[in-house]
């Protein structure tokens, strides 16, 4: 008898690794009967990840969105499947254990029942919390293996970390190929080994289409014993995202496999709604070369989910670069030039940074200093001049083993920094913290909801859940979605394209709103070659200090950088406040750029005389933000 394969449809991931937003939770109401009507799915990846911090950011309620999304399935009876952590749990930084325990209480009543844990180092200290914790929840445990190729990433690794997971309580195992770069022999041999040792532990395959090996991988796990596969859809299928369950339903059905028929109409309806999503407002924060595959990215082996916002974040870096280098008289980059360089920076520092995987929180740490070191050298200077806090972290053990050993070169330069390696478990770094979040929920009278779950969102996203409960979230994202459609709408159609997604991504039709006055726009476009999407407000890479420039009595703390101002980085550290004291070498902000923290430092000493932005604040390279006396 022919042996059965599953899919799972990974309504979240798709959104994510195309662009920065996902839909409202009336449009996933909308589009869920449908999922349910395709008749083919066993599982449906309903959130995780960024997935709530990107609620919040459009000024929506997580918890509700959450609860509602995952009812018709959990109605239906198709299993729902979250994404998360670790040690980070669904943010970029490390998570008290108090705080991820109440993660998986919460994330189980809201209707999850799969955890798919990941540590980005794969480090099993990081994952036994996550394991035990989950299971504690009532959830099933997924431990997923972060999947790379590197000299230390071999065949007999990955079994011998699936060992430890299962032996720590997994349920079950993830083969999360997060950049699509896994050879399919090798991945099939990663799957044959796990199988032949843990026969009735089943084994669910994740991978991105952007390279090119994807419809191979799927075969070959299929053949080595995986029962689950990750698919997407169309439009969202593809480029940076996941194989389109069409083909790959068609191709395991010629192989021999028992795979579940697809309603077509269902899978028509499901697509144009999708379509009709993107149409509305998601297009506006999905760039067009996401939708494409490159097979430039077998080399630095970056993530598809981080490639939703890559592009943007070079077009604010090119523009920087640009700028520096037209002011002292050199010859420009273009984006492409800039993309090479940048991959082929990855490649010369990933070894030398001891092969963290390149997954979530890693991928982008690795990237942004990449990306630093060649603005550095474009400007002349030298590499690791500017290393994030989040990034030495990695660097010196404080979030986990790296699997392989640090380049001397970067021992060396962590001495000099003054910095201290950790070999200790890395949750012990990290105390509870929800007593002070219960104080902070008691003060503000706020409500902690169902289950605690907004005391859950305040503590897992504490910045992002102030600026939603203040509505200052929800007011930024409708500034910016406004100016993108007042740009789409008064442009011509090539300019069109620089807000939306182009080859049959682009709005049909744009809803406008002018002075009060309410304007439906239909828009037809021509041949011409869209430009890239410049992504409003994202950050650019960190570094770790300052220029204090003298202008009389008064200095004046330059942003070195774009992105967002923030005076601490966490609810115990103390802000600075006007009329306090600095001293030389204090740490009176942060700016966060690029999902990483920048810890800015005194030059001199002086009074605090102003300080310039509110916390959050979008903050332009050479904007004055602090000032002394």
């Amino acid at each position: 008898m022919a042996r059965e394969i599953k899919f799972s449809l990974l309504y979240r991931d798709m959104w994510q690794s195309s662009g920065k937003y996902v839909p409202r939770v009336d449009q996933l109401l909308e589009v869920a009967p449908a999922i349910i009507d395709m008749g083919c799915f066993a599982r449906v990846e309903t959130n995780g990840g960024g997935f709530e911090q990107i609620n919040l950011l459009f000024g929506e309620n997580p918890n509700r969105a959450n609860r509602q999304w995952t009812q018709p399935f959990n109605d239906a009876g198709i299993q729902t499947h979250m994404l998360e952590r670790a040690l980070n749990g669904i943010r970029m930084t490390p998570v008290p254990a108090d705080v991820r325990r109440l993660m998986y209480q919460v994330k189980k009543k809201q209707g999850t029942d799969i955890a798919r844990s990941f540590c980005g180092l794969n480090d099993p200290r990081n994952l036994e919390g996550s394991i035990k914790y989950a299971k504690e929840g009532g959830m099933i445990s997924q431990a997923a293996l972060s999947l790379t190729v590197s000299e230390v990433h071999t065949v007999e690794y990955y079994p011998g970390l699936a060992d430890k997971l299962i032996e720590m309580g997994a349920d079950e195992i993830c083969i999360k190929d997060m950049a699509g770069v896994g050879r399919p022999a090798f991945l099939g041999k990663i799957v044959k080994n796990i199988k032949d040792r843990h026969p009735r532990v089943p084994v669910q395959y994740h991978g991105h289409a952007g390279p090119g090996f994807q419809m191979a991988s799927i075969l070959e796990v299929a053949r080595a014993g995986a029962e689950y596969i990750d698919v997407a859809m169309e439009p969202l299928s593809w480029g940076t995202g996941h194989a389109d369950v069409l083909a790959v339903q068609a191709m395991l059905k010629d192989a021999g496999f028992q795979v579940p028929d697809i309603n077509m109409k269902a899978y028509m309806k499901v697509r144009a709604l999708t379509q009709s999503f993107i149409d509305d407002f998601l297009g506006y924060y999905i760039n067009p070369k996401n939708r494409l595959m490159n097979s430039l990215l077998i080399g630095p082996g970056l993530p598809g989910g981080m490639m939703g916002s890559l592009m943007a974040d070079l077009e604010n870096n090119l523009a920087s670069i640009n700028k520096w280098l037209s002011k002292h008289g050199k010859q420009e980059l273009s984006q492409d030039d800039l993309l090479i360089k940048l991959f082929d920076e990855v490649a010369h520092i990933w070894p030398m940074l001891g092969y963290p995987p390149l997954v979530t929180p890693f991928s982008q740490y690795v990237k942004n200093l990449a990306l630093m070191n060649v603005i550095q050298l474009e400007k002349g200077k030298g590499r690791w001049s500017m290393i994030a806090d989040n990034i030495w972290d990695m660097i010196v053990g404080k979030s986990g083993k790296l699997p392989g050993e640090l380049h001397p070169d970067i021992i060396k330069l962590a001495k000099e920094q003054g910095k201290e390696f950790y070999t200790g478990n890395p949750q012990n770094l990290y105390p509870d913290k929800l007593d002070d979040f219960r104080a902070e929920m008691k003060k503000n009278n706020w409500d902690f909801g169902q289950d605690d779950e907004e005391l859950f969102e305040l503590a897992m996203h504490p910045e992002q859940y102030r600026a939603y409960k203040s509505g200052q979230a929800k007011a930024d994202f409708e500034t910016d979605l406004a100016k993108r459609k007042a740009e789409a709408a008064n442009a011509t159609s090539p300019a069109i394209q620089t807000s939306v997604v182009s080859a049959g991504f682009e709005p049909k039709k744009l809803h406008i709103d002018v002075n009060g006055e309410k304007y439906v726009v239909h828009v037809s476009y021509g041949d011409g070659n869209g430009h890239d999407q410049k992504e409003a407000s994202t950050p650019t890479p960190a570094l770790q200090q300052q220029a204090v420039v003298s202008n009389g009595e008064v200095k004046e703390i330059i942003s070195p950088l774009e992105g967002k101002f923030f005076l601490t980085k966490d609810p115990s550290e103390k802000a600075i406040k006007t009329g306090d004291m600095i001293q030389k070498g204090d740490t009176v902000a942060y700016i966060e750029s690029m999902k990483t923290y920048s810890a800015i430092v005194a030059d001199e000493a002086g009074k605090v005389v102003e300080i310039c932005l509110n916390n959050g604040d979008s903050v332009d390279e050479d904007d004055v933000i602090i000032k002394l006396q």
